[in-house]
């Protein structure tokens, strides 16, 4: 089973490049530290609600739409 934080990590990844951002600009968008986010797409982080729905608006999606992963 693939770890949790690294499938959140790669999800938020894939949306971040989808919309064009760099791991800096979503920082600044989410109000996160960039090393923050950048541990975030390595899955090295457990990210609180909180940080989710920041990382979410920023990214313009539903909070939900980041724990929708692949099988």
């Amino acid at each position: 089973m693939t770890d949790i934080k690294k499938q959140l990590g790669q999800k938020i990844k894939d949306l971040r490049l989808r919309a064009g951002y760099s791991q800096e600009e979503l920082a600044g968008k989410a109000s996160l530290h960039r090393t923050y986010m950048s541990d975030i797409e390595r899955g090295e982080r457990n990210v609180s609600v909180e940080n989710i729905k920041k990382i979410a608006d920023a990214l313009g999606v539903d909070p939900s739409e980041l724990l929708k992963f692949h099988r």
